[in-house]
């Protein structure tokens, strides 16, 4: 288990596939990203019972708020590898009463510590819509800095969009 302030991150139960799958039905939190093609209840339960355990090369977990058993959001370190000691890092919460309350930013600030204490990485990106204006702020509060921007690569209700790159290097991480 890796702890936050307000968060505790911990392996994903296949028991948990009909809150994911309630996640990813709904259009509000899906706004930024990209879903992919739409899958049944019973994919999605086969993929998480049939998910490798985490390993270096890709640590899932999922985010509860502290003291309460309730699964809020996903947050995983993607394609890491030890000869580069670089990661990617998605992240959402699913549980739409639980934004702006502070549990996103604990998240990133435990998964980044988690990836540069224990995986010993050295640099984590990730990639954000532009017009994600919530989720910019978070990566920036936790020491995220923009490093370029990919033009219209992301496309939602007809329209095309930017997205930037961000890059967090060991020792950036602000608290």
């Amino acid at each position: 288990m890796v702890s936050g302030d307000l968060v505790e991150l911990r392996p994903l139960e296949p028991s948990e596939a009909e809150v994911v799958w309630r996640w990813h039905r709904d259009p509000e939190v899906m706004r930024w990203m990209d879903e992919g093609y739409a899958q049944s209840l019973a994919d999605v339960r086969k993929r998480l019972e049939e998910r490798p355990r985490n390993a270096y090369g890709e640590v899932l977990y999922g985010i509860e708020v502290l003291a309460r058993a309730a699964l809020i959001g996903l947050v995983r370190l993607r394609d890491a590898e030890p000869e580069t000691g670089c990661a990617e890092l998605d992240i959402y919460i699913g549980e739409k009463e639980h934004w702006g309350r502070g549990y996103a930013t604990d998240a990133m600030r435990a998964m980044c510590r988690y990836g540069f204490e224990k995986m010993r990485l050295h640099k984590i990106s990730l990639t954000v819509v532009t017009e994600n204006h919530a989720a910019h702020r978070v990566y920036r509060k936790v020491g995220f800095t923009e490093e370029g921007r990919l033009r219209q690569v992301f496309r939602r209700d007809g329209h095309w969009y930017d997205m930037f790159t961000m890059g967090l290097l060991e020792g950036e991480l602000r608290p």
